[in-house]
Protein backbone atom coordinates (compact mmCIF):
# COMPACT_ATOMS: atom_id res chain seq x y z
CA UNK A 1 0.00 0.00 0.00
CA UNK A 2 2.85 2.36 0.85
CA UNK A 3 4.58 1.70 -2.47
CA UNK A 4 1.32 2.29 -4.29
CA UNK A 5 0.88 5.60 -2.50
CA UNK A 6 4.44 6.61 -3.35
CA UNK A 7 3.84 5.86 -7.01
CA UNK A 8 0.65 7.93 -6.97
CA UNK A 9 2.43 10.86 -5.36
CA UNK A 10 5.28 10.65 -7.86
CA UNK A 11 2.94 11.29 -10.80
CA UNK A 12 3.53 14.82 -12.15
CA UNK A 13 0.54 17.13 -12.09
CA UNK A 14 -0.14 20.00 -14.48
CA UNK A 15 -1.13 23.12 -12.54
CA UNK A 16 -0.41 25.67 -15.28
CA UNK A 17 -4.07 26.54 -15.99
CA UNK A 18 -6.93 26.12 -13.53
CA UNK A 19 -9.78 27.09 -15.89
CA UNK A 20 -10.52 28.66 -19.27
CA UNK A 21 -12.66 31.76 -19.71
CA UNK A 22 -14.09 32.13 -23.21
CA UNK A 23 -15.88 35.21 -24.50
CA UNK A 24 -19.33 34.59 -25.94
CA UNK A 25 -18.35 36.13 -29.30
CA UNK A 26 -15.36 33.76 -29.64
CA UNK A 27 -17.57 30.79 -28.75
CA UNK A 28 -20.15 31.81 -31.38
CA UNK A 29 -17.41 32.10 -34.02
CA UNK A 30 -16.24 28.58 -33.22
CA UNK A 31 -19.79 27.21 -33.29
CA UNK A 32 -20.55 28.91 -36.62
CA UNK A 33 -17.37 27.66 -38.28
CA UNK A 34 -17.78 24.08 -37.04
CA UNK A 35 -21.41 23.82 -38.17
CA UNK A 36 -20.63 25.31 -41.58
CA UNK A 37 -17.87 22.76 -42.19
CA UNK A 38 -20.09 19.95 -40.91
CA UNK A 39 -22.98 20.85 -43.20
CA UNK A 40 -20.93 21.61 -46.32
CA UNK A 41 -18.35 18.86 -46.65
CA UNK A 42 -18.34 16.97 -43.32
CA UNK A 43 -14.68 17.91 -42.77
CA UNK A 44 -13.08 18.62 -39.42
CA UNK A 45 -13.11 22.35 -38.68
CA UNK A 46 -9.99 23.80 -37.10
CA UNK A 47 -8.90 27.26 -36.06
CA UNK A 48 -6.62 29.33 -33.84
CA UNK A 49 -7.51 30.69 -30.40
CA UNK A 50 -6.34 34.14 -29.34
CA UNK A 51 -6.29 35.69 -25.89
CA UNK A 52 -4.05 36.09 -22.88
CA UNK A 53 -3.12 34.45 -19.58
CA UNK A 54 -4.06 36.14 -16.30
CA UNK A 55 -2.60 34.35 -13.25
CA UNK A 56 -3.90 30.76 -13.60
CA UNK A 57 -6.79 31.73 -15.90
CA UNK A 58 -6.61 31.43 -19.67
CA UNK A 59 -8.85 33.99 -21.38
CA UNK A 60 -9.99 33.31 -24.97
CA UNK A 61 -11.14 36.57 -26.50
CA UNK A 62 -11.02 35.87 -30.23
CA UNK A 63 -10.46 33.15 -32.83
CA UNK A 64 -10.16 32.64 -36.56
CA UNK A 65 -10.41 29.53 -38.77
CA UNK A 66 -7.49 27.82 -40.43
CA UNK A 67 -7.48 27.87 -44.24
CA UNK A 68 -8.72 24.79 -46.02
CA UNK A 69 -6.16 22.38 -47.39
CA UNK A 70 -4.70 24.27 -50.33
CA UNK A 71 -1.15 23.94 -51.62
CA UNK A 72 -1.07 27.59 -52.67
CA UNK A 73 -1.60 28.85 -49.08
CA UNK A 74 1.13 28.71 -46.46
CA UNK A 75 -0.70 28.01 -43.20
CA UNK A 76 1.98 29.52 -40.95
CA UNK A 77 2.19 32.67 -43.04
CA UNK A 78 -1.61 32.93 -43.03
CA UNK A 79 -1.74 32.74 -39.23
CA UNK A 80 1.01 35.35 -38.84
CA UNK A 81 -0.80 37.72 -41.20
CA UNK A 82 -4.07 37.28 -39.32
CA UNK A 83 -2.47 37.98 -35.93
CA UNK A 84 -0.62 40.98 -37.37
CA UNK A 85 -3.85 42.48 -38.71
CA UNK A 86 -5.67 41.86 -35.45
CA UNK A 87 -2.87 43.63 -33.60
CA UNK A 88 -3.26 46.65 -35.90
CA UNK A 89 -6.93 46.98 -34.88
CA UNK A 90 -6.07 46.64 -31.17
CA UNK A 91 -7.46 43.11 -30.72
CA UNK A 92 -5.82 40.42 -28.58
CA UNK A 93 -3.40 38.66 -30.90
CA UNK A 94 -1.52 36.27 -28.59
CA UNK A 95 -1.79 32.64 -29.66
CA UNK A 96 -3.17 30.55 -26.77
CA UNK A 97 -4.24 27.34 -28.52
CA UNK A 98 -6.54 25.99 -31.19
CA UNK A 99 -10.01 24.49 -31.61
CA UNK A 100 -11.42 21.54 -33.53
CA UNK A 101 -14.85 20.10 -34.25
CA UNK A 102 -15.80 16.56 -33.23
CA UNK A 103 -18.49 14.06 -34.14
CA UNK A 104 -20.39 12.48 -31.19
CA UNK A 105 -17.42 13.00 -28.91
CA UNK A 106 -14.91 11.16 -31.08
CA UNK A 107 -11.98 13.59 -31.16
CA UNK A 108 -9.09 11.45 -29.93
CA UNK A 109 -6.59 10.77 -32.72
CA UNK A 110 -2.85 10.61 -33.30
CA UNK A 111 -3.04 13.84 -35.35
CA UNK A 112 -4.66 15.73 -32.48
CA UNK A 113 -2.10 14.37 -30.00
CA UNK A 114 0.76 15.40 -32.28
CA UNK A 115 -0.64 18.89 -32.86
CA UNK A 116 -1.33 19.55 -29.19
CA UNK A 117 2.16 18.32 -28.28
CA UNK A 118 3.73 20.89 -30.61
CA UNK A 119 1.40 23.63 -29.31
CA UNK A 120 2.00 22.84 -25.66
CA UNK A 121 5.79 22.57 -25.98
CA UNK A 122 6.01 25.90 -27.81
CA UNK A 123 3.22 27.71 -25.88
CA UNK A 124 3.09 26.30 -22.35
CA UNK A 125 -0.44 27.54 -21.51
CA UNK A 126 -2.07 26.47 -24.80
CA UNK A 127 -5.26 24.39 -24.84
CA UNK A 128 -7.33 22.61 -27.46
CA UNK A 129 -11.07 23.34 -27.42
CA UNK A 130 -13.33 20.59 -28.78
CA UNK A 131 -16.81 21.45 -30.04
CA UNK A 132 -19.19 18.54 -30.67
CA UNK A 133 -21.49 19.46 -33.57
CA UNK A 134 -23.77 16.41 -33.36
CA UNK A 135 -24.52 16.66 -29.63
CA UNK A 136 -24.96 20.44 -29.80
CA UNK A 137 -27.43 20.05 -32.68
CA UNK A 138 -29.55 17.90 -30.35
CA UNK A 139 -29.66 20.49 -27.59
CA UNK A 140 -26.54 19.69 -25.55
CA UNK A 141 -23.92 22.42 -25.93
CA UNK A 142 -20.61 20.55 -25.82
CA UNK A 143 -17.58 22.81 -25.57
CA UNK A 144 -14.62 21.31 -23.71
CA UNK A 145 -10.99 22.35 -23.23
CA UNK A 146 -8.15 19.84 -22.92
CA UNK A 147 -4.42 19.81 -22.23
CA UNK A 148 -1.88 17.01 -22.54
CA UNK A 149 -0.76 15.52 -19.25
CA UNK A 150 2.95 15.58 -18.32
CA UNK A 151 3.07 11.80 -18.91
CA UNK A 152 1.76 12.20 -22.46
CA UNK A 153 4.27 14.99 -23.18
CA UNK A 154 7.11 12.79 -21.90
CA UNK A 155 5.85 9.94 -24.10
CA UNK A 156 5.90 12.10 -27.24
CA UNK A 157 9.25 13.62 -26.30
CA UNK A 158 10.87 10.18 -26.14
CA UNK A 159 9.03 8.92 -29.26
CA UNK A 160 9.00 5.41 -27.82
CA UNK A 161 5.56 3.76 -28.00
CA UNK A 162 6.56 0.23 -27.01
CA UNK A 163 4.66 -1.55 -24.20
CA UNK A 164 7.64 -1.26 -21.83
CA UNK A 165 8.00 2.49 -22.40
CA UNK A 166 4.29 3.15 -21.87
CA UNK A 167 4.30 1.01 -18.75
CA UNK A 168 7.31 2.84 -17.31
CA UNK A 169 5.68 6.22 -18.00
CA UNK A 170 2.34 4.94 -16.63
CA UNK A 171 0.55 6.26 -19.74
CA UNK A 172 -2.88 5.01 -20.77
CA UNK A 173 -5.85 6.43 -22.63
CA UNK A 174 -7.26 7.57 -19.27
CA UNK A 175 -4.41 10.02 -18.62
CA UNK A 176 -3.53 11.26 -22.10
CA UNK A 177 -5.58 14.44 -21.64
CA UNK A 178 -6.73 16.46 -18.68
CA UNK A 179 -9.99 18.37 -19.04
CA UNK A 180 -9.84 22.04 -18.05
CA UNK A 181 -13.10 23.66 -16.86
CA UNK A 182 -14.38 26.20 -19.36
CA UNK A 183 -16.78 29.07 -18.64
CA UNK A 184 -18.51 31.42 -21.07
CA UNK A 185 -18.38 35.12 -20.19
CA UNK A 186 -20.53 37.81 -21.79
CA UNK A 187 -20.66 41.53 -21.31
CA UNK A 188 -23.49 43.12 -19.33
CA UNK A 189 -25.08 44.50 -22.52
CA UNK A 190 -24.97 41.06 -24.11
CA UNK A 191 -26.66 39.49 -21.06
CA UNK A 192 -29.42 42.11 -21.22
CA UNK A 193 -29.99 41.43 -24.91
CA UNK A 194 -30.20 37.66 -24.31
CA UNK A 195 -32.72 38.21 -21.53
CA UNK A 196 -34.88 40.22 -23.92
CA UNK A 197 -34.54 37.60 -26.65
CA UNK A 198 -35.57 34.87 -24.21
CA UNK A 199 -38.92 36.60 -23.71
CA UNK A 200 -39.46 36.71 -27.50
CA UNK A 201 -38.95 32.97 -27.98
CA UNK A 202 -42.33 31.19 -28.39
CA UNK A 203 -43.32 28.76 -25.67
CA UNK A 204 -43.49 25.91 -28.19
CA UNK A 205 -39.81 26.41 -29.10
CA UNK A 206 -37.60 23.71 -27.67
CA UNK A 207 -40.15 20.92 -27.57
CA UNK A 208 -38.10 19.00 -30.15
CA UNK A 209 -35.60 18.32 -27.37
CA UNK A 210 -38.20 15.86 -26.03
CA UNK A 211 -38.09 13.87 -29.26
CA UNK A 212 -38.39 10.20 -28.33
CA UNK A 213 -37.09 8.88 -31.66
CA UNK A 214 -33.67 7.87 -30.36
CA UNK A 215 -33.14 4.74 -32.46
CA UNK A 216 -31.11 6.46 -35.20
CA UNK A 217 -28.74 8.20 -32.76
CA UNK A 218 -28.20 5.07 -30.70
CA UNK A 219 -27.63 3.03 -33.86
CA UNK A 220 -25.00 5.51 -35.05
CA UNK A 221 -23.18 5.33 -31.71
CA UNK A 222 -23.26 1.53 -31.67
CA UNK A 223 -22.03 1.24 -35.26
CA UNK A 224 -19.09 3.56 -34.55
CA UNK A 225 -18.30 1.59 -31.39
CA UNK A 226 -18.41 -1.71 -33.32
CA UNK A 227 -15.96 -0.31 -35.89
CA UNK A 228 -13.56 0.72 -33.14
CA UNK A 229 -13.86 -2.69 -31.44
CA UNK A 230 -13.03 -4.42 -34.74
CA UNK A 231 -10.01 -2.14 -35.16
CA UNK A 232 -8.85 -2.87 -31.61
CA UNK A 233 -9.28 -6.60 -32.23
CA UNK A 234 -7.10 -6.26 -35.35
CA UNK A 235 -4.40 -4.48 -33.32
CA UNK A 236 -4.60 -7.18 -30.63
CA UNK A 237 -4.17 -9.89 -33.30
CA UNK A 238 -1.07 -8.13 -34.64
CA UNK A 239 0.44 -7.91 -31.15
CA UNK A 240 -0.36 -11.58 -30.43
CA UNK A 241 1.40 -12.59 -33.66
CA UNK A 242 4.44 -10.54 -32.60
CA UNK A 243 4.51 -12.26 -29.20
CA UNK A 244 4.25 -15.71 -30.79
CA UNK A 245 7.05 -14.88 -33.25
CA UNK A 246 9.22 -13.54 -30.41
CA UNK A 247 8.65 -16.70 -28.34
CA UNK A 248 9.49 -18.95 -31.31
CA UNK A 249 12.65 -16.96 -31.98
CA UNK A 250 13.69 -17.14 -28.32
CA UNK A 251 13.14 -20.91 -28.24
CA UNK A 252 15.15 -21.35 -31.44
CA UNK A 253 17.90 -19.15 -30.00
CA UNK A 254 18.11 -21.25 -26.82
CA UNK A 255 18.26 -24.42 -28.90
CA UNK A 256 21.07 -22.99 -31.04
CA UNK A 257 22.96 -21.78 -27.97
CA UNK A 258 22.70 -25.23 -26.36
CA UNK A 259 23.96 -26.85 -29.57
CA UNK A 260 26.73 -24.24 -29.77
CA UNK A 261 27.76 -24.97 -26.17
CA UNK A 262 28.05 -28.69 -26.97
CA UNK A 263 30.13 -27.95 -30.06
CA UNK A 264 32.40 -25.65 -28.03
CA UNK A 265 32.86 -28.36 -25.40
CA UNK A 266 33.89 -30.80 -28.15
CA UNK A 267 36.32 -28.25 -29.59
CA UNK A 268 37.88 -27.58 -26.19
CA UNK A 269 38.24 -31.35 -25.64
CA UNK A 270 40.12 -31.56 -28.95
CA UNK A 271 42.28 -28.61 -27.97
CA UNK A 272 40.66 -26.24 -30.48
CA UNK A 273 39.57 -22.65 -29.78
CA UNK A 274 35.90 -22.12 -28.81
CA UNK A 275 33.62 -20.06 -31.08
CA UNK A 276 32.11 -17.01 -29.28
CA UNK A 277 28.33 -16.85 -28.73
CA UNK A 278 28.11 -13.61 -30.68
CA UNK A 279 28.19 -15.67 -33.87
CA UNK A 280 24.92 -17.30 -32.84
CA UNK A 281 23.35 -14.02 -31.70
CA UNK A 282 24.05 -12.49 -35.12
CA UNK A 283 21.77 -15.09 -36.71
CA UNK A 284 18.73 -13.79 -34.80
CA UNK A 285 17.70 -10.23 -35.55
CA UNK A 286 15.33 -8.64 -33.02
CA UNK A 287 11.73 -8.55 -34.19
CA UNK A 288 10.40 -4.95 -34.26
CA UNK A 289 7.85 -4.32 -31.53
CA UNK A 290 4.54 -2.98 -32.92
CA UNK A 291 3.66 0.48 -31.67
CA UNK A 292 1.02 0.61 -28.94
CA UNK A 293 -0.02 4.21 -29.58
CA UNK A 294 -2.82 3.39 -32.03
CA UNK A 295 -4.38 0.66 -29.81
CA UNK A 296 -4.30 3.11 -26.89
CA UNK A 297 -6.08 5.75 -28.98
CA UNK A 298 -8.69 3.24 -30.19
CA UNK A 299 -9.30 2.14 -26.59
CA UNK A 300 -9.89 5.77 -25.66
CA UNK A 301 -12.38 6.13 -28.53
CA UNK A 302 -14.25 3.01 -27.37
CA UNK A 303 -14.38 4.38 -23.83
CA UNK A 304 -15.73 7.70 -25.14
CA UNK A 305 -18.45 5.98 -27.18
CA UNK A 306 -19.41 3.80 -24.19
CA UNK A 307 -19.75 6.87 -21.97
CA UNK A 308 -21.86 8.67 -24.57
CA UNK A 309 -24.12 5.63 -25.03
CA UNK A 310 -24.60 5.35 -21.27
CA UNK A 311 -25.35 9.07 -20.97
CA UNK A 312 -27.67 9.02 -23.97
CA UNK A 313 -29.63 6.02 -22.66
CA UNK A 314 -30.03 7.68 -19.26
CA UNK A 315 -31.35 10.85 -20.90
CA UNK A 316 -33.70 8.83 -23.10
CA UNK A 317 -35.11 7.01 -20.06
CA UNK A 318 -35.62 10.35 -18.31
CA UNK A 319 -37.54 11.62 -21.37
CA UNK A 320 -39.72 8.51 -21.41
CA UNK A 321 -40.59 8.80 -17.71
CA UNK A 322 -41.29 12.52 -18.07
CA UNK A 323 -43.51 11.91 -21.11
CA UNK A 324 -45.35 9.17 -19.24
CA UNK A 325 -45.99 11.50 -16.32
CA UNK A 326 -47.31 14.22 -18.67
CA UNK A 327 -49.56 11.71 -20.41
CA UNK A 328 -50.90 10.41 -17.08
CA UNK A 329 -51.60 13.98 -15.94
CA UNK A 330 -53.43 14.67 -19.20
CA UNK A 331 -55.53 11.48 -18.84
CA UNK A 332 -56.46 12.37 -15.25
CA UNK A 333 -57.73 15.79 -16.36
CA UNK A 334 -59.94 14.16 -18.96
Amino acid sequence: MASRGNRARSQPVDNTISYVQCDGLAAMKMVKHCHEESLNNMEVAQGALLGLVVDDRLEITNCFPFPKSDETIDEEEYQLNMMRRLRHVNVDHFHVGWYQSADVGNFLSSTLLESQYHYQTSIEESVVVIYDTQKSARGFLTLKAYRLTPQAIAMYKERDFTPEALRNLKVGYENLFIEIPIVIKNSALCNIMMSELTELVPEEEGTHFLDLGTASVLENHLRCMMDRVDELNHEATKFNKYQQAAIRQEQEKHRMLAKHAQENAARIAKGEQAVPEEEVNKLFRPIPVPTRLNPMIVSGQINTYAQHISQFCSQSLAKLYMTQALQNAKDNKQ
